[in-house]
């Protein structure tokens, strides 16, 4: 992706990120080759972005975004997510962003610890980030890529992009991040999650999931004029409106819900 005026402050195997203008930092999901599929590495990454985006002060406004002809395809099934980075033996030496343990123990009770911190832990996290962040989404958004756009407060989509939770098939009841009522609306949630179809960029503006569907080819320069608008802004008044917001969600008992779904999910 390029813009100009941009210039790159970080670059790594499975994230970059870019300042393409002023008050806005641009986060990319830089593994095309592998459709922007999840591992561990790219979540810390990306975790890391974003708590750069969020604790310096002269960024606004934070985009995500990504490399390829399709947003992410969910998580990556190579990876040994059941020992996960915290394990006694072979783990990455991070340090986990919640406040639980139990990676390192066999079978259920490690897998959910670990599905607790990488796509629990991590979505809230990016959900209540203090700044505003817009996705920008192209081609196939399947299963965990939802839960890199959905914690995001805005999102511009391009006409191709495509949006599908389709592990009902697996056993399961959706995703880790579940918010899909809150996105969709509870038929249409019951209809995406029964039917594992994909839902269309047209579809999801209609239901109010997706703010602007553009062409492809104007999806990045759509992206940051919403940017640049928001970072007209105030940012004490744009981190007061967003929380706001959350917090009108929270009174509905957006969290309870999740966390509910989520220990049904393991």
């Amino acid at each position: 992706m390029s813009t100009n005026g941009t210039t790159r402050a970080h670059t790594d195997d499975r994230i970059r990120i870019e300042r393409p203008a002023d008050h806005v930092l641009r986060i990319v999901l830089a593994r095309p080759e592998a459709h922007n599929a999840q591992d561990v590495r790219m979540l810390y990454e990306l975790n890391d972005a974003f708590d750069l985006g969020a604790q310096d002060d002269d960024v606004k406004v934070i985009i995500l975004a990504a490399d390829g002809r399709n947003f992410s395809s969910g998580h990556d099934l190579n990876e040994d997510w059941p020992s996960g980075p915290f394990a006694t033996e072979g783990g990455s030496g991070r340090s986990p962003v919640g406040c639980w343990g139990g990676f390192s123990q066999p079978g259920a009770e490690g897998w959910m610890a670990t599905e607790e911190e990488m796509f629990l832990g991590l979505c809230w996290r990016w959900r209540n980030l203090p700044k505003p962040t817009i996705a920008a989404v192209q081609g196939k958004v399947i299963g965990g890529g939802l839960m890199l756009i959905w914690p995001c407060d805005l999102i511009v989509a391009a006409a191709d992009a495509t949006f599908a939770d389709p592990v009902v098939a697996f056993g399961v009841n959706g995703h880790e991040y579940f918010t899909h009522v809150w996105e969709l609306g509870a038929r249409k949630a019951k209809e995406l999650l029964f039917t594992g179809r994909a839902m269309t960029a047209d579809e999801a503006h209609t239901l109010g999931m997706v703010n602007k569907v553009v062409p492809r080819e104007d999806v990045e320069e759509a992206t940051l004029a919403m940017a640049r608008d928001v970072a007209r802004m105030p940012s004490l008044g744009l981190k007061l409106a967003k929380q706001s917001v959350n917090q009108s969600l929270d009174a509905q008992g957006q969290w309870t819900a999740v966390q509910q779904a989520f220990s049904l999910h393991q």
